[in-house]
């Protein structure tokens, strides 16, 4: 059996619905929970009602990537979003991560930092976020689309502190595997900390963590063997956005970016890449691109994952052109719990409402979306 890749034949099914080999998780199919922020976690600790509604969208053999959780105390930039750096976070989360498994589900946690995507309310002592710049983030439209969120000017670490910055990710990663996850997830995505290095818009150093795209990207790689070394790198992915301005994080040049980045992580021999598609340069939307994530999916030697915008049509045409091994799905999923078997019946979708993604509501737009037999009845 390969190490990464397919399992068998299954010339019936959609490609979407063929098993599939990740490392030592046998997967049943290839539609993958993206990881969605929720902001229900009171006090940044997750609650029963996440018990549910991880529960709702697990299937036997498929992969879920759980919402972004802190690292540490100054890893947060909304309100109720979960951490995993007390003991107090790691026991809440361990009867989700249960729930997961008794239905046969595989559970990643992802681990973010937001750096200057943040303000004084959500940091100890009303200090100032932190990050690789001192560049203030303009305001920008609340997630809920009605407010609008400020943000403080960050402090620069400096280059004495970011070893401790890596070190809450490691120490997180053990916590993840404490609560009973089967890995993690790196945020290196959409303009949150380990982007913010990562992007030279942002990206203003002039140390060994700034300037060329090695030093740029040496953070990032310094997190990835920090977690690997912890928890072995078959329990290791990360998810990168490096042709996206989520959070005014751009770059000058995305594909050698990606491309650096790809064929770094060889060296570690993590288990997934999971890249946000090109054509969503912000949250949300669609635009005309012209790259393509296949010289980073050529190059990366284990699982990869593409999110971004998919349909059913469009996610069976990546997978069976071989664009991608395995495709997250956002929104769609967040609506539809069944969502791998209305891909099969190739039944209607519900429609999701952006107004309940972020409201801190534990039934709510959140566990309330109707499965196929309660919505035919």
């Amino acid at each position: 059996m390969e190490i990464n890749g397919e399992v068998g034949e299954h010339t019936n099914q959609i490609p979407l619905l063929t098993p599939y080999q990740m490392g030592n998780f046998r997967l049943s199919h290839r539609i993958v929970l993206a990881p969605l922020t929720r902001q229900r976690s009171y006090n940044n600790v997750p609650q029963p009602h996440a018990i549910l509604y991880y529960s709702q969208r697990t299937t036997k053999g498929g992969l879920l990537i759980a919402e972004a959780t802190g690292v540490s105390d100054t890893a947060q930039g909304y309100a109720f979003t979960p951490g995993i750096w007390t003991k107090e976070q790691v026991e809440a989360w361990k009867p989700v991560v249960d729930a997961v498994h008794a239905k046969g589900g595989i559970f990643f946690c992802q681990i973010w930092h937001v750096g200057r995507v943040s303000n004084r309310v959500y940091q100890p002592n009303g200090q100032d976020p932190i990050s690789c710049t001192d560049k203030p983030l303009a305001p920008t439209p609340s997630f809920d689309g009605i407010g609008v969120d400020e943000f403080a000017p960050p402090r620069r670490l400096t280059e004495d502190e970011i070893p401790d910055i890596v070190q809450h990710f490691r120490l997180a990663a053990r916590n993840a595997m404490e609560a009973g996850f089967d890995g993690i997830e790196i945020h290196g995505a959409n303009g949150y900390l380990v982007d913010q290095f990562m992007k030279d818009h942002v990206n203003d150093r002039t140390d060994k963590y700034g300037g060329s795209l090695e030093n740029r990207c040496r953070f990032a790689l310094e997190i990835v063997e920090a977690i690997s070394n912890e928890i072995g790198p078959d329990r290791v992915g990360i998810r990168l956005s490096p042709f996206a301005n989520f959070m005014e994080s751009g770059d000058s040049d995305p594909a050698a970016l990606g491309l650096y980045m790809a064929k770094s992580l060889n060296k570690y021999n993590i288990l997934y890449c999971h890249v946000i598609e090109p054509r969503m340069k912000t949250a949300g939307e669609k635009s005309e691109s012209p790259h393509s994530l296949m010289p980073m999916r050529k190059a990366f030697n284990g699982t990869f994952i593409s999110a971004g915008g998919f349909g059913r049509e469009d996610g069976n045409k990546a997978v069976a052109e071989k664009q991608t091994d395995l495709v997250a799905y956002g929104r769609w999923f967040l609506a539809n719990p069944d969502l791998p078997e209305r891909f099969e019946r190739n039944a209607p979708l519900n429609k999701y409402n952006r107004g309940t993604f972020y409201v801190a509501e534990p039934v709510i737009g959140y566990t309330d979306y109707p499965f196929l037999e309660t919505a035919t009845d």
